[in-house]
């Protein structure tokens, strides 16, 4: 089993299909996901907002990131992001936590495969 840690410091589709893509295959194989979305990146963790991404022949967001969910993968935003980005912590959709880099940092120290979007 390989831990794997992506991060994602952009909120285009073009940052989060292949998160959420690579993410549900990882954790559909067993391995331990974390997923952490930087200050650039955390505006796609607001309620709503994925359930509008759409890309041709791409599959469907929502149904991935509750896939990751429910297979046990873990979402973090950073909490940078709620001053950076003029977000509120209500507005983060449920199921992600929201932590600090360090805390980050300590989780994926042995992460054996990482990608950044």
């Amino acid at each position: 089993m390989a831990k794997v840690a992506i991060t994602v410091n952009g909120s285009e589709a073009k940052n989060i299909f292949p998160t959420f893509i690579l993410g549900s295959s990882s954790v559909s194989l067993g391995d331990e996901l974390i997923i952490f979305f930087c200050p650039g990146g955390a505006p796609a963790m607001v309620k709503g907002v994925i359930e509008k991404m759409e890309g041709k022949g791409m599959p469907n967001l929502l149904e991935l990131f509750e896939g990751v969910r429910n297979l046990g993968g873990k979402i973090y935003v950073c909490e940078l992001a709620l001053e950076a980005k003029d977000l509120k912590k209500e507005d983060i959709r449920d199921g992600v936590e929201i932590i600090g880099a360090t805390a980050f940092m300590d989780e994926v120290k042995d992460a054996t495969v990482t990608f950044s979007f």
